[in-house]
This record gives C-alpha cells, structure tokens and sequence, in this order.
C-alpha cells in the first residue's frame, strides 16, 4: 500500500490523523540509519564476536555477573545470543548485511565455546575452552539454541548446522526421566539435580523444542521430547487445595530446597508460567488434555493474593501462608526483615495481577477457539487499524531513542546506578557505584523498538 492509499484509509476508517502518520512515515531514514550506526558501534563491544552487560564508554572495564576479563562473554540475556537475535532482526528488517556478519560473529562465538556435551555455561573463556557445565538457569543454554535455530532460517552454514544438531540432541540427553530439566548437567550430587522451574529454566527448555519441531518438523524425537515435557507438567502439579507448582522438585517429585533462601512450597510466578507453557504445548500437539490443570490453577492464584494487593514467591505448603527466608535457612515474618540483599534483589513479594489476567485470557481464548484458530490468530500480523495505533503509540519511544543516541552510534546510560563489586566472599549491604555504561539490554531493547516501527511501517505500506 502507497502513502497515499494509507492516508486515504485511515481516513475512511478514522484511524489517526493523516498529518500524524506522516510525520511518523518521516522517521523512517532516521531509523535505519539510526540501526545501522548502532550495529557499527555495538560490534566495537564485542569480545571474539560475542558480548557481556555493560561496557564503559571508553571500553576499558565490562560487566557480566560480575566483572569480566577481555576474554570472556556472557551467554545468559542480555549477553551474546540476545544481541545476536537483535542484529538478526536488524537484518530482517533493514537489509543491512553488517548486521548479518555481526549476527554471525555472534553465533561462531557461541559454536566456538560450545561444550562437549552441547550446551553452554552462562559465560564462555575464549582462554580457557574446558567448561563442562550446561546451565538452564536463566535461559542460558536456551537462548543460545534459539539463536542459533533463527539464524539457520537465514543462512546455510554446515558448522551451524552441526552446532544445532549437537545442541539439541544434548537437550534430549539430559532431559530427565521424569520429563523435566535439570538446573545444571552432568550431574552435581546437590540441588542443581532436581526438576527446576525456577528462572522458567524448564519452561524455557520446552520453548526451544517447540521451536526445534517447528523449525524441523521431520524429527519425530522432537514431538517425543515435547509429549514427554508436557506429561511432567500434569505429575508435578500439587494437589488441591493447592493446586499450584513448586520452583523445583527432588527425585521423588516432590518440592524440595534449593539455595537456602529458597524452600519448598508452592510457587505463583512459577505456576503463571507453566499455565502458559500448557498452553503453548496444546498450540503445538493439539492434545485438548494439555488444559485440563489449568482452571484450579487460576482458581488458587486468585485465591491468595495478599492484602498488599500482590502474592508471595513462596507459599507454604498446606497452610497459603508467605514464606520469607534470609541465607542460611533463616525464617523471617516479612520482607522489612530480611537483610538488603535479599530484600533489593530478590522478588519476595510481587503484583502478578497483570500476568494473571493474561494467563486467564488465553486459556478463554484457547478453549473458544481451538489449537488451530489460536495459534493463526497468535501468529498473525496486526490488523491495519492497531498496526497503526502501535504506530502512533511508539512515535515518542522512537523519537526518544533516535535523540539519545550518540554521534559514534552508541546508547550511553549516564550514571547507571549499580551494586558495588565487591571482594569475593563479602555480602552486599546497600552499596552502589555511579558510573556511565554501554549497556546490552539497553541495545536490545532499543532495536526492538526501531525494527518493530519499520516492520509495522513495512506491513502497512505492504512490503
């Protein structure tokens, strides 16, 4: 659709003023070149094609989980694979080959620190390639297969390949009997053993196989590995009156202890997930007995809430009271006792009020309307009419973004506000350091914003 056909019919159907969409038509070349300056800076970041956090504006110190040297990389988001799926989508949406070479780099990172199992730690020392640790924790591992597996979709490369066939045979290898995933493989002899929910670890590994079978449809071990998720999902839901799950479970399915701020109980963040993790499975087996814990676990969600107006992370078994526990398995009555570092970094209490609301409303939507009719109206594009309401909606965001980039290409945080570094063994207690940094999540997620504007522009003018 031309400029001028657009203007005509959103003024037909009374969309948006045609003065507005064209002002933000205008911002179009300013996006692009916007992209294209932050992928030439962004990759002068990048450690043997792959990326941590934070930088400093001049490069001399960068950030992961900690402090890093200038041979290592981060795997867990916003790290490598993250970046990497932003340069891709660069591509996709500008055509810029400099953001596919930079979308490559990332991946031969990623395939260079691969292990010899198939997975990922959540850092990789280009020093020292002898990790033999696969971590699900924090969409590590998993995030670096779904990079790996959208990158397929755009180039032919043998070594990717064979990265992905390794990867996602070690994703069926260490899938547990029982149908969950580990925290950490091989094998740890302690809690990093036990089915984990915990960080949407198990929840994440289940994405990338539904990915998996539907990048490769032809691997029936794949469906195999999916059914067999989906299954653990039903035998590790609790029982009424709680008809929730736990963060994670022992090998007796039952919820056990992790770190010693973390015990067994019932869990509402995780059982939001796993409700849309059914849901997601029923998309793609089409087995309507995917759905069937999910009403008694809305039921429960909203019968807990606390008078706060949130719900806790933890929740005792048998009683719906809030957990609230320090290190050491030190039981507190509430989250003004526990020590700073527990109270700042660790989401005792939240408002999932939102991601309830959600949840409910796909399950509506997904007995309505059945497996096929959802996931088409899941996968499809915007309509013109809320194309360019989000348009008009993301006018200032991308104005915004477009104005605080640097003249070199670079989105600078000034005095980014940070937990202090501090020697190994001593706790943090409410210090924080002032500094600007070049940050991967703020990358991120301005490229989002940018691609998403010039796909919705594309989608409309019927690119």
């Amino acid at each position: 659709m031309n400029r001028n056909l657009l203007a005509t019919f959103c003024l037909v159907v009374g969309l948006l003023p045609v003065e507005l969409l064209s002002q933000s038509s205008d911002l179009t070349p300013q996006v692009e070149a916007a992209l294209r300056k932050g992928v030439a800076f962004f990759r002068t970041t990048s450690t043997h094609g792959g990326y941590v956090y934070q930088v400093t504006p001049d490069l001399s110190l960068r950030w992961g989980e900690g402090l890093k040297d200038a041979e290592t990389i981060e795997v867990q988001p916003p790290g490598t694979p993250a970046v990497g799926m932003s340069l891709l989508r660069i591509y996709q949406a500008t055509g810029d080959t400099q953001a596919l070479i930079a979308a490559k780099d990332a991946a031969y990172a990623l395939i260079l620190g691969q292990n010899k199992y198939g997975g990922w730690d959540h850092t990789i020392d280009f020093a020292n390639l002898n990790s033999e640790t696969v971590s699900f924790d924090d969409n590590q591992s998993q995030s670096a297969i779904s990079f790996l597996m959208a990158l397929d979709q755009e180039i032919d490369d043998p070594h990717l390949t064979a990265a992905i066939d390794k990867a996602l045979t070690m994703m069926m290898t260490t899938q547990l009997s029982n149908g969950g995933w580990p925290h950490l493989y091989p094998t740890q002899g302690n809690y990093h053993d036990y089915a984990t929910f915990n960080d949407a670890g198990i929840n994440d590994c289940i994405r990338v196989m539904i990915e998996a079978h539907q990048f490769y449809p032809n691997n029936p071990e794949l469906e195999k590995s999916l059914r067999k998720a989906a299954r653990f999902l039903h035998i590790s839901q609790l029982p009424p009156p709680q008809p929730g799950w736990a963060q994670q479970y022992n090998e007796y399915l039952q919820p056990a202890w992790a770190r010693t701020f973390e015990p067994p109980s019932v869990c509402p963040t995780v059982t939001i997930r796993n409700i849309n993790t059914l849901i997601d499975l029923y998309l793609a087996l089409g087995d309507g007995t995917l759905l069937e814990p999910i009403p008694d676990a809305l039921r429960w969600l909203r019968e807990i809430r606390m008078e706060n107006g949130k719900w806790a992370r933890f929740v005792e078994l048998g009683t719906n009271k809030a957990l609230y526990y320090d290190r050491g398995r030190i039981r507190v009555n509430s989250v003004a006792e526990l020590h700073p570092e527990r109270s700042t970094a660790y989401a005792y209490e939240k408002d999932i009020s939102a991601e309830l609301e959600g949840a409910s409303q796909r399950y509506v939507l997904a007995m309505k309307l059945g497996h096929r009719t959802m996931l088409k109206a899941e996968q499809a594009p915007l309509t013109p009419e809320n194309a360019t309401k989000r348009l008009q909606a993301l006018a200032n965001p991308v104005k915004k973004i477009l104005e605080q980039q640097e003249s070199s290409g670079a989105w600078i945080t000034r005095n980014d506000r940070f937990k202090t570094e501090l020697p190994k063994g001593e706790r943090w207690n409410g210090q924080y350091t002032v500094m600007d940094r070049i940050s991967s999540e703020v990358f991120n997620h301005n490229v989002a914003v940018l691609c998403e504007y010039l796909e919705l522009h594309q989608q409309l003018e019927g690119k």
